[in-house]
């Protein structure tokens, strides 16, 4: 018998699926986009969000997003059965070939997994000018998520460094909540 309380998909309820099929439906143009228009909808959708609720509540929103997102991304692009420096470079390998930028490890303690992140020329900032602040919430998210997903435990990760605070890569901080 068919459940007739089952909840209708909308398209806000993500799921990867509803990515779609980018390659048939963009036939003509193809799956890659300036970046331009990628900060175009980030950085308007953040200021939206900042002015209906406030700045914090809105880089939570996207440190949210962020994490929904690495979540996903994990489970659908990354090899998650490989030790954790093959990992790591499956990890590199899909954010340089996607183009979301280039990360390189820095440090990581086995016995905490505490872990220090860089990632160069990266979608949210790389070229802004310089406001002194650290920008990369959806970032800090996003490695969070992927983090969580791949080692089980949930990981509290922030942006130390910034391009938007003078850097010229975004350094993030990452360590296992109690």
């Amino acid at each position: 018998m068919e459940n007739v309380f089952k909840k209708e998909a909308k398209h806000a309820d993500f799921s990867w699926e509803n990515l779609g099929d980018i390659k048939t439906g963009r036939g003509d143009l193809g799956e890659e986009m300036p970046v331009l228009v990628y900060r175009l909808m980030q950085y308007t959708m953040l200021d939206v969000l900042s002015k209906a609720h406030s700045m914090d509540t809105a880089n939570e929103y996207f440190r949210q997003a962020g994490f929904l997102a690495g979540v996903e991304f994990s489970k659908h692009a990354l090899d998650k059965s490989l030790d954790f420096n093959a990992f790591v470079a499956n990890l590199q390998n899909a954010l340089e070939d996607l183009k979301i930028g280039i990360l390189r490890m820095e440090a990581f303690n086995p016995d905490t997994g505490d872990i220090v992140l860089t990632v160069g020329q990266d979608l949210d900032c790389s070229g802004l000018p310089i406001t002194n602040e650290n920008v990369c919430v959806y970032d800090e998210g996003f490695i969070a998520g992927i983090l969580e997903d791949y080692t089980g435990k949930k990981y509290d990760v922030r942006e130390v460094d910034c391009w938007a605070n003078g850097d010229r890569v975004c350094r993030f901080s990452g360590t296992i909540k109690a």
